[in-house]
């Protein structure tokens, strides 16, 4: 008797997930790009895409795929595809894998809902300029081979994971703090380390090394729902040498005011993550 509960037990989930199977295949791929795009649009966005249907054996995809908000295009990817992950279904858990071809860049991983919430997330020679996000919200303009790997499990307060990124030949062009404008740079190697902890969301190193000035940012702010509103505890430090300074006078006289020594500008940042502003 036990080893034919088991056989039963075991087979509930296959049948269930063999049900789910049948009853998608015949929602209309329309019906299934309705349902996103009524998602999205609870967050003020619209989705338009050139394709837009099923991804067997349970999931979605897409082409020529393009998200946007009010003030403008934030993504556009080539092709992306979000599936559900049979395997750990059989344990009760819901985890979905996806990816995304943004031009040459490759992005994936997989999140999982429910019990055991995370997220992995692994981008490979993404070029920033292919994220119009970046133009759009801050007006900038920017450069680069951009390589990250992440990990996160759980929620809120009880969040931990860790990011790692590097971004190779970045520039960045038109980049202001709120209303003040930081100086246009070229830099050979960016990296960054981002620990998340006790409620928190820590940058335990993020440098900028450009020719002719080093570029360092640190501090924190608050894991919350929605991200967007955690308040900022940042420190933006800039340490320029003189023939960079001279080349761009008027910016840092803007910046004069937070030039704690010769050569060294430390300058707070406060606002929010979605609106950060010099303090």
């Amino acid at each position: 008797m036990p080893r034919r509960w088991r056989a039963i037990a075991a087979g509930i989930p296959a049948a269930l997930i063999l049900l789910v199977i049948f009853l998608i295949a015949f929602i209309p791929d329309r019906e299934l790009q309705g349902v996103v795009a009524r998602v999205l649009a609870q967050s003020g966005m619209t989705m338009r895409a050139a394709q837009f249907g099923k991804a067997l054996p349970l999931g979605i995809k897409a082409r020529k795929l393009e998200i946007a908000d009010e003030r403008g295009l934030l993504l556009r990817v080539d092709e992306a595809s979000v599936r559900l992950r049979l395997l750990p279904l059989l344990t009760g858990k819901v985890s979905f894998a996806y990816r995304a071809a943004i031009g040459k860049g490759d992005v994936r991983g997989n999140f999982s809902l429910l019990r055991g919430a995370g997220m992995e997330v692994a981008i490979s020679h993404l070029r920033l300029e292919d994220i119009p996000f970046i133009p759009t919200a801050t007006g900038a303009q920017a450069k680069g081979d951009l390589q990250a790997q992440g990990s996160f499990r759980g929620k809120g307060a009880a969040a931990r994971g860790e990011a790692r990124l590097e971004v190779k030949g970045m520039e960045l062009a038109g980049v202001k703090i709120g209303e003040m404008p930081l100086p246009d740079a070229s830099y050979d190697t960016v990296r960054g380390a981002l620990k998340v902890a006790g409620g928190k969301a820590v940058l335990e190193s993020a440098t900028l090394q450009g020719e002719g000035l080093f570029v360092r940012l640190k501090g924190d702010f608050p894991v919350l729902t929605p991200p967007g509103a955690a308040p900022l505890n940042l420190t933006l430090e800039l340490m320029p040498k003189p023939e960079f300074m001279e080349k761009q006078k008027f910016v840092f006289l803007f910046l004069t005011k937070y030039l704690d020594s010769p050569g060294h500008y430390q300058i707070p940042v406060r606002g929010t993550l979605a609106k950060p502003a010099v303090q």
